[in-house]
């Protein structure tokens, strides 16, 4: 299952050039496709399956500042001040609210890294601590037992199931293509560097190359010799029927969420608890995620399964002319963890009982790329001039999607970057 997306009349036809081709029709790649087009530059985006069907219409919609890594920072800032201008940017309705983010804590030690990150922040922002009783003042109706909090009132939300649809169709409306059941299979090369892509459907002569494949950016760079160290993590969501609830404030405990929606209703899910699916990458790569592993293995649920064999048939080999695993699998949506659900509903209706009149109404999962440190990377690909890629956004996405989409859009185009790309470099990465 997958939320229901607000649908879009796509491009018909296939054009044979391009100044610049996204791969991807995900978030990201249809922000830099607005950009782009927004700036009178000819640009087709090719989507292997429907936009948005994978973890761009599956993510949980919040927009944080709140417990970002320092220097990751200005992407959330400059993506919160488009998203604030992002109605009349695209004319039509994404959801966005900035109706405050707030984590709570069971423990003094929790407290304690929220103050360390506070610390480190300075004050560049708005968040600020609080005590149990002001958590009780900005979300009434709970048991309490809080340590403290941390809240930033100018976070927020939107709603994934409107947001990249009115993002495309305001692409389109300025002149972008948006293909979709088109997969690109590989990179056409000339005189060392991209000259076009490779579709099922035939070639597209292009300039620059934007790859925001999400999820399956790794096996496509594979395919051409490069690595991006990216791994798979499953996260189970679920949204109720319209109901009364406590706050329009976001609030994410250690071991659940949940979020007011759009539609009078609330999106959960246990916070604590991600599955990790073991696949043939975790044998290669595996191990550069120790530290990961060590400082969050109360989070994470290894999973021997099905996966493991599903991804090995996809192979990680093929040729221009071959069927791709982009054509085999036009969308990844991998099964809900109903256990997880269950978990998260326990532990908010202990916090907050007015959730034990909720009525679930969805349940859904979705495949979330990251890299060893959790940052994305924004980046030229060296290796192959002409390529830039936006992916292993570890999570973080659908917040920082119009400022990642933009730098991407920048980086391809050789326009001044809306922030410093250094920290997104691919070669941080190397082993």
């Amino acid at each position: 299952m997958a939320p229901s997306i607000t649908p879009v009349q796509t491009s018909q036809e296939m054009p044979r050039s391009t100044t610049v081709a996204v791969i991807g029709g995900g978030i990201v790649g249809l922000m830099a496709a607005l950009t782009l087009a927004e700036r009178g530059i000819p640009v087709t985006v090719l989507e292997k399956g429907r936009i948005a069907g994978e973890q761009s219409s599956r993510n949980l919609g919040w927009i944080r500042k709140i417990g970002r890594e320092e220097h990751d920072l200005p992407l959330s800032l400059a993506s919160e001040r488009l998203w604030t201008a992002m109605v009349d940017r695209v004319g039509a309705d994404v959801g966005y609210r900035r109706a405050g983010i707030m984590y709570v804590a069971r423990t003094e030690a929790e407290m304690a890294g929220h103050r360390a990150w506070l610390d480190a922040v300075g004050n560049a922002l708005d968040a600020r601590l609080l005590t149990p009783g002001q958590i009780d003042q900005l979300v009434p109706g709970g048991t309490g037992g809080w340590a403290g909090g941390i809240h930033s009132p100018t976070d927020g939300r939107a709603e994934p199931s409107l947001a990249a649809s009115a993002i495309a169709r305001a692409a389109l409306a300025k002149g972008a293509v948006i293909v979709e059941d088109c997969a690109v299979r590989t990179l056409s090369m000339a005189a060392g560097r991209v000259s076009g892509v490779v579709t099922e459907r035939g070639e597209i002569g292009c300039d620059q190359v934007i790859l925001a494949g999400g999820l399956w950016s790794r096996r496509f760079l594979g395919n051409l010799g490069v690595s991006l160290p990216t791994l798979p993590l499953i996260a189970s969501v679920l949204r109720t029927a319209p109901m009364e609830g406590p706050t329009e404030i976001a609030v994410g405990a250690p071991d659940f969420s949940f979020r007011k929606r759009a539609d009078g209703g609330y999106t959960i899910t246990q916070r604590g608890g991600f599955v990790a699916p073991l696949v043939p990458d975790s044998l290669l790569i595996g191990h550069r995620y120790l530290p990961m592993l060590r400082a969050q293995w109360r989070n994470v649920r290894l999973s021997l399964g099905r996966a493991f064999v599903d991804d090995l048939a996809l192979g990680r080999r093929w040729n221009a002319a071959a069927t791709s695993p982009f054509e085999r699998v036009r969308t990844m949506d991998p099964p809900v963890n109903e256990g997880l659900n269950a978990e998260a509903m326990r532990n908010l209706i202990a916090a907050w009982p007015v959730f034990g009149n909720a009525v679930i109404e969805e349940s859904w999962a979705g495949a979330i790329d990251v890299t060893p440190d959790s940052l994305p990377v924004i980046s030229p690909v060296a290796k192959l001039p002409g390529l830039t890629l936006a992916s292993g956004f570890s999570g973080h996405g659908f917040g920082t999607s119009p400022a990642a989409g933009q730098l991407a859009a920048d980086l391809a185009t050789g326009a001044t970057p809306i922030v410093d790309p250094a920290f997104y470099r691919l070669e941080r990465l190397r082993a």
